[in-house]
């Protein structure tokens, strides 16, 4: 509180003093010049209430910018000027040239007062009006641009959340519609297997490939030597007993070939070779 009243000036005693008494003159002079009734009562306190105002929106440093300008000292300078007028009229209504000169010098003593304890309270290094103008001028731009900003990352996020929801919608429409092509390929395309090699045959048939034409059944052999072979051993079977029991490869081949008329020489003739080296055996081909 003392800091705050520090910078009162002493001015603020005699401003505040002739305020009252130009109220109290102007208030009974507009009474008198208007009636005693209500209707003259208010006029006179809403002219007093008008110039009350001016003066703290003064001591406030209000401002109403009007090209370039803040006209709260010329609206505050015509209050004073009507009131001088009304205090005028009531001393030439009243047939009082005293009154009519001396009433308004209240209302212009207090005016002026007022702006020499203004003045006087007034930092010297402070802002004049215009550099506070500017300053004023660079903060609303400031802050328009601010909001200007905010408003466009607001529409950008928009445009990049929707950006996201199309290309969203798109990947699940893209997906659902290889899902439908994978579904209806594999409607379409026969199963596919690896191709089989046919081992049993040595290589006389060809591999089995899904593009191949389905083999003829195999016609059923015949009910002659073939079954019997089935039942009979075979040539690796009989080369075996003939190495065991022989001396020579010509003596087992003659005895295979005796048992075996339709077999095949050389087959057989191998079949004992190969019998004799399993079996560790010594002899030749004769």
């Amino acid at each position: 509180m003392k800091n705050h009243l520090a910078g009162l000036s002493p001015l603020i005693a005699p401003a505040v003093i002739l305020s009252g008494a130009s109220l109290a003159w102007t208030t009974w002079s507009l009474v008198d010049l208007l009636g005693t009734g209500a209707i003259g009562l208010t006029v006179a306190a809403g002219a007093d209430i008008v110039w009350a105002a001016v003066i703290a929106a003064e001591a406030r440093g209000l401002r109403i910018p009007a090209r370039g300008r803040n006209l709260v000292p010329a609206i505050g300078w015509a209050a004073l000027l009507a009131v001088a007028g009304l205090l005028v009229w009531h001393g030439i209504r009243a047939d009082s040239i005293p009154m009519a000169v001396a009433g308004p010098l209240l209302p212009l003593g207090a005016k002026v007062v007022w702006l020499l304890a203004l003045t006087d309270m007034r930092d010297p290094a402070a802002l004049t009006e215009k550099e506070r103008a500017v300053l004023a001028s660079m903060e609303r731009g400031l802050t328009f641009e601010e909001e200007q900003h905010r408003i466009e990352m607001r529409r950008r996020a928009m445009t990049a959340e929707l950006y996201l929801s199309e290309v969203d919608v798109d990947f699940r429409i893209e997906r659902s519609r290889q899902d439908k092509a994978r579904e209806l390929q594999r409607g379409r395309s026969p199963l596919e297997i690896a191709p089989i090699a046919n081992t049993d045959h040595g290589g006389e048939q060809p591999a089995i490939t899904p593009s191949m034409p389905p083999l003829a059944p195999a016609a059923p052999p015949p009910p002659s030597s073939a079954n019997a072979d089935r039942e009979q051993p075979s040539i690796a079977d009989l080369a075996r007993d003939q190495v065991a029991i022989t001396t020579k490869n010509s003596d087992a081949v003659q005895a295979i070939l005796a048992d075996r008329p339709n077999a095949d020489r050389e087959s057989v003739a191998a079949a004992v070779r190969r019998a004799r080296r399993a079996g560790g055996m010594k002899g030749g081909y004769g």
